[in-house]
């Protein structure tokens, strides 16, 4: 399977984490390249632990021709390309790895037009026009989007051992940054879990993005985003029998997981996270947006599909 891996970021390494995880990578370029905190997670991995059989990251592009070439040698891809365009009929899938999602639907439509099946970094987009544009895509298995903390290994025990908590009552979540862009992240990784449907989401008056995802069952989701901060991933858990809370640090396991899973819907022709899940997500993220800009609480059936 060839791979192409498109954009980059500002701020966002993900180009260099994901295709080192599935390249293997060259330490002294990758130091150079400047991701000092993906060099150190990388640098603390056993060589066994990258790489898929069969699968190899072929092609690249970004927007600069330098950052480009940085990504080639770091990460041992042997095309880097002057236009995006040049992977259609080249590769058999692609990586839209930037994270701003304005981006998202130019880059990916093309191929996905083309039947070739795509990743795209989170979110995917909160334009509900251009949900509705990428809704079949996701539906058929040719489009996955997610946050890797959906496959974050320090919450494997809370998703076996769900039951012991008995009905949950409160889920919070800290993280960095922005709503739209890590908020997502919390949501990736709670929303498999509760069983109902999110009703209304609020902005709480606070210094920083804190939104509250009320649910059918009675169960309130609260996010707060503290902006530019040291780095926080952090759930409580409650429910009526047991409590605990999970600090997610491991970035490797979960971005290895979460790229085997899109090889493995590749393969499959499935989809690996369901459509609907992905599509509840993008508007939990929409109507917290329109929460903070009108000041009321904005009900989920207000931004329909």
């Amino acid at each position: 399977m060839k791979v192409g891996v498109i954009g980059l970021s500002e701020g966002n390494g993900h180009p260099f984490s994901f295709s080192a995880i599935v390249n293997g990578y060259d330490s002294t370029k990758l130091a150079a390249a400047g991701w000092d905190p993906i060099y150190h997670y990388l640098a603390k991995r056993d060589a066994s632990e990258f790489g898929f059989e069969g699968i190899k990251v072929t092609h690249a592009w970004t927007q600069n021709a330098v950052d480009t070439n940085s990504l080639c040698e770091a990460c041992l891809i042997p095309n880097g390309l002057a236009d995006w365009r040049e992977m259609l009929g080249q590769v058999d899938a692609v990586i839209v790895a930037r994270d701003d999602e304005e981006s998202h639907l130019q880059l990916a439509l093309p191929f996905l037009e083309y039947g070739i099946p795509v990743f795209v970094d989170k979110p995917l987009t909160t334009n509900l026009e251009q949900l509705r544009l990428f809704r079949p895509y996701l539906e058929s298995g040719l489009l996955m989007s997610c946050s890797g903390m959906r496959y974050a290994q320090e919450l494997d025990g809370l998703r076996v051992g769900l039951t012991d908590y008995g009905e949950l009552k409160l889920i919070r979540c800290a993280v960095v940054r922005s709503w739209e862009k890590y908020g997502v992240h919390m949501l990736e990784a709670v929303i498999p879990l509760i069983g109902s449907t999110p009703h209304a989401v609020t902005a709480l008056p606070a210094g920083h993005y804190s939104m509250a995802v009320s649910f059918d069952n009675g169960l309130l989701l609260q996010i707060d985003c503290f902006g530019d901060v040291s780095p926080i991933f952090k759930i409580d858990v409650y429910g009526s029998r047991k409590h605990a809370v999970f600090h997610v640090e491991d970035n490797f396991s979960m971005f290895r997981r979460m790229l085997w899973h899109f090889f493995r819907s590749v393969e499959e022709r499935a989809p690996a996270v369901p459509a609907v899940t992905t599509l509840t997500i993008m508007r939990i993220l929409a109507a917290g947006r329109r929460s903070v800009q009108e000041g009321r609480s904005v009900r989920l059936d207000e931004l329909l599909l």
